[in-house]
Parts: C-alpha cells; sequence; structure tokens
C-alpha cells in the first residue's frame, strides 16, 4: 500500500539507513581535548567553511583552521577579498579529531561523518547561510551524501560546481581542501584551479538563489496521446509563424535500455516539452491519427529534437516505429561532455542538480527501472497499471523532458 509521505520526506538524516548515528555512537569525544568543537568566526557575511575535521593544532586550541591548513585557507581567502574568521563561520564536518593507534590525525569513517551529520545541519538551520564552501570531500559527503542515491564519487566530480540547492537555500561550492593543495605543491595548474574555484563562489556572496516553480506542478499528464499532440503542434506552429526556430526536448520511459526484442519491450510513457515551465506525459500513440501527429513532429524540419542522450529515443523510436527523428538540434549529454570533460557528470540527474538544485525526483521511481541485463524487462508497467505508481511515473517522466530543455537553453548559452 502506498503511504501518504515519501521516503524522502520521512528519512532522518542522522539515520538514513535505519541505524543510529550519534556522539554515543561514535565515541570519539572520549579521546580528544576539544570535543565537539563548536562552529567559529564572526560571520558578517553569511559565509560558512566547511573543512573535513580538527587537526592537531585545532583540537589543543579549540577552534577551526589553526594549523598549516588553516594559514593557507586564511591567505587563499585573503586573495579574494574575504577574510575567514571575520567574513566566516567555519565548522568541521567531523567534530573531532579522528586520531589513529598511534596518536596522529587520520581520515573521518563514514560512520563518524554521518555520526556528526546531525550537527552540521543544525548549524546550517541556525545560522542560515547563503554560501557554502565544502572543503574537500568529506565536507561534500557530509552535506550531499546522504541524499545523494548515485555513485558520489571523490571531490574530483563535485568540485568547482555552484550548487543552488534548495533543501539549505544556499549555494554549495565544493573545492579542495588546503591540505590537499599543500601536498600538491610540484603541479602549479592545481593552486591555479583551487584559486578559480574559490573566486567563483565567492562572487556568489550576495547573489540569491533562482528561483524555479515547483517541477511537479508544471508536468500535465495526459490519459491520451492526441489530445497533448495536437496542442504541440499548434504552439509549435505559432512559434514558426513569428519566426522562430523552436526545439521540442523528449523523453521515454521504457521496459528496457535495447529495444530490439519488439515481443517484450515496450514505451511505458513519452513526454514533451517546449518551454522551461511546462512539460506533458501521455501514453504512446497508438491510433493512426495519433501515429501520423507524432511522426510528423518528430520529423519536421522546422523543430529542433532535444534529449538527454539522444541515441537513446533515436534507437527506441527507430525500431518501435520506424520513425528516424530530424532534425537533432541538441544533446544534453553531449554538450555536458563538451563543456567539462570530467568523467560521471554529464547524467541527467547529476546535471539537474549541479545546476538547477533539483535532487531526488527519480527516487521513488528508478527500483522499478532497473532490470538485471539491458535485454531483461523492468518493472515499469507494473507501475502504469496502479494509478498512484502510474502517476508517479509519468511525473518522473515529465520532469526528465522538463529539465533536459532547461539543462539545454543553459549549456547552449555557455557554449554560444
Amino acid at each position: 500500500m502506498n503511504g501518504f509521505f515519501t521516503k524522502q520526506e520521512t528519512q532522518s538524516a542522522s539515520r538514513p539507513d535505519g541505524k543510529v548515528y550519534s556522539c554515543a555512537s561514535c565515541g570519539m569525544y572520549r579521546f580528544v581535548l576539544s570535543p565537539r568543537m563548536k562552529p567559529y568566526g564572526s560571520y558578517k557575511q553569511r559565509i560558512m567553511v566547511v573543512g573535513e575535521a580538527p587537526g592537531e593544532d585545532e583540537d589543543r586550541r579549540g577552534k577551526p583552521w589553526q594549523g598549516k591548513a588553516g594559514r593557507a585557507l586564511q591567505n587563499a581567502y585573503r586573495k579574494h577579498g574575504i577574510d575567514l574568521f571575520q567574513d566566516c563561520i567555519s565548522i568541521n564536518a567531523v567534530l573531532c579529531r579522528p586520531i589513529d593507534e598511534k596518536g596522529n590525525n587520520r581520515t573521518p569513517t563514514n560512520q563518524e561523518i554521518a555520526s556528526c551529520r546531525p550537527q552540521l545541519l543544525k548549524a546550517i538551520s541556525i545560522y542560515k547561510p547563503n554560501l557554502i564552501l565544502l572543503h574537500g570531500g568529506t565536507a561534500v559527503t557530509s552535506l550531499i551524501g546522504h541524499r545523494w542515491k548515485h555513485d558520489m564519487g571523490g571531490i574530483m566530480k563535485w568540485r568547482g560546481w555552484t550548487i543552488p540547492d534548495r533543501e539549505f537555500n544556499a549555494w554549495l561550492c565544493p573545492t579542495f581542501h588546503p591540505s590537499f593543495i599543500e601536498r600538491q605543491q610540484a603541479f602549479e595548474e592545481v593552486e591555479t584551479i583551487w584559486h578559480q574555484d574559490l573566486a567563483r563562489a565567492l562572487a556568489l556572496v550576495d547573489t540569491p538563489l533562482p528561483v524555479y516553480p515547483q517541477e511537479e506542478e508544471c508536468v500535465m499528464i495526459g490519459a491520451r496521446a492526441l489530445p497533448v499532440l495536437e496542442l504541440l503542434e499548434r504552439e509549435l506552429e505559432a512559434a514558426i509563424a513569428k519566426g522562430r526556430r523552436p526545439w521540442l526536448s523528449f523523453d521515454l520511459e521504457t521496459t528496457g535500455l535495447k529495444p530490439y526484442n519488439t515481443e517484450v519491450h515496450r514505451i511505458a510513457c513519452i513526454s514533451f516539452c517546449i518551454s522551461e515551465d511546462r512539460a506533458f506525459s501521455v501514453p504512446p500513440p497508438e491510433s493512426k491519427q495519433e501515429l501520423a501527429l507524432f511522426r510528423k513532429l518528430m520529423t519536421d524540419e522546422r523543430v529542433g529534437k532535444v534529449a538527454a542522450n539522444m541515441k537513446f529515443e533515436d534507437t527506441w523510436l527507430k525500431v518501435l516505429y520506424g520513425i528516424d527523428v530530424h532534425p537533432w538540434a541538441w544533446d544534453t549529454m553531449l554538450a555536458g561532455h563538451v563543456l567539462d570533460n570530467r568523467p560521471g557528470i554529464c547524467g541527467l540527474k547529476f546535471q539537474s542538480y549541479v545546476n538547477f538544485g533539483l535532487m531526488g525526483y527519480e527516487d521513488e521511481v528508478s527500483p522499478y527501472l532497473r532490470s538485471s541485463d539491458s535485454n531483461t524487462p523492468n518493472r515499469i508497467m507494473s507501475c502504469m497499471l496502479d494509478p498512484v505508481l502510474r502517476r508517479k511515473v509519468m511525473t518522473y517522466n515529465g520532469i526528465d523532458s522538463l529539465m533536459t530543455y532547461r539543462l539545454a537553453l543553459k549549456q547552449q548559452g555557455a557554449l554560444s
């Protein structure tokens, strides 16, 4: 039975997997000089700086950023017109100094990060920063790891993004930890990248977050394809009459990755988007009138087609409908590679979060989209038989094409 609330709405930040994480379960506070280190700084500019964990100097003095790495960070911020201790409030992802069996500093464990996470979230709720700089992978994991359901990766995946995070209502700006910069002195380009990241982040200190309409409310779900296809045709014709060359973003939800076994594979629903605030999700076209109009839209030379990984949509429509989609105007995955060639960052879910702050809209649906291999059908068609799950799948489908459209416009601006 489906409940009134989603897992994301009811899940505890301190025990996301059902386990209890707290100071008591961690126990590090018993072995340090400065347990549960408090945030430090005058906080004149609403900037929160999150590090990894206290070191020996910090533990002895009871304040963050007191050692060699702290001095490097102070100097770096000063170059960008920011005083680390006057303009910012500093806190660590882990509040007690992690010590190995020899009494030396060590990297915090995932359990230690999870145990301290509630304290970091509490600090954000109290101080309400406009800008949060995350120095190092531990800081990123602390603020994002319990929400991000995909491959987390390391700091190289996240550094440099300026994320308009909606949950914290703040810019999240991950970058390297100053101790990493100290270890990379032989590579001047690493410090150059670090300063570029800092400049990009600190420039946002007085910039409000962009406001977007609730994506779920932007998706219109149709019981049949024909009315939506006719509406799209009218609006696209109106745009063309004004001298524009409109774009049509679309997305398919299917029973698998490969459509070649047509006896078992089907399209569950199709979504379309031609503006930044409205998308449509409908069942696949079936009648002769629907199929004819669908083919016309997909092959209209005046309308540029947009997708996230267009080879997927192109292959499915060619195999199941015999439609050779053209002209293709934009592929957000290919454009993502052009803009930034790091691995693991070009998928729509990652790009939706780092560009628009939208995370987790796929969480409830994704279990039904998985299958044992690319040829085995998933469970999406069972969702289409349940009214509640059907609406969730189609809403997810509509948000996919909505985010694809928004992302394509942003990428086009970046590349023009």
